[in-house]
């Protein structure tokens, strides 16, 4: 089998390319930065279901993109996890928390109202943070 995004991710985000293990995509909902990691593999539920060469690579992924939403977006937090109560796909959010958005300091899941961002807003991000991401080792841009 072949690796498919699942609808709901593929609904809800904006694809802005890849590492060697994971797509990179941007969240629609206007907080954060909010990025996500979706290891490009078949039926993958779970991060210890990865050999554990893959899980070092989505750990180094996941390391490269925290630190970039810390340094380029000066967060007070970021929020990484994978659910995937609703979107049984393996897929990392990475969420730039600040002590100014809607849902701080509680979860973000349920504590906000669901706003997007336009979508000018949301491809102008997009390609500041394609920009960002090609200055890390083994990022392409989509």
């Amino acid at each position: 089998m072949h690796f498919t995004l699942h609808p709901r991710l593929a609904a809800d985000t904006t694809v802005l390319g890849n590492f060697p293990l994971c797509q990179v995509l941007l969240s629609k909902e206007a907080l954060g930065p909010w990025l996500i990691l979706v290891p490009r593999k078949a039926d993958l539920k779970e991060i210890h279901h990865l050999p554990f060469e893959e899980q070092c690579q989505l750990m180094r992924e996941s390391s490269a993109v925290a630190a970039l939403l810390e340094n380029d977006y000066q967060a007070d937090k970021i929020n990484v996890g994978a659910l995937g109560n609703l979107v049984p796909q393996l897929h990392v959010h990475h969420i730039a928390r600040f002590q100014t958005d809607i849902a701080w300091p509680g979860p973000v899941w349920g504590n906000t109202d669901g706003t997007q961002r336009s979508e000018e807003v949301q491809q102008a991000l997009a390609e500041e943070l394609q920009a960002e991401l090609s200055q890390i080792e083994g990022f392409s841009a989509a």
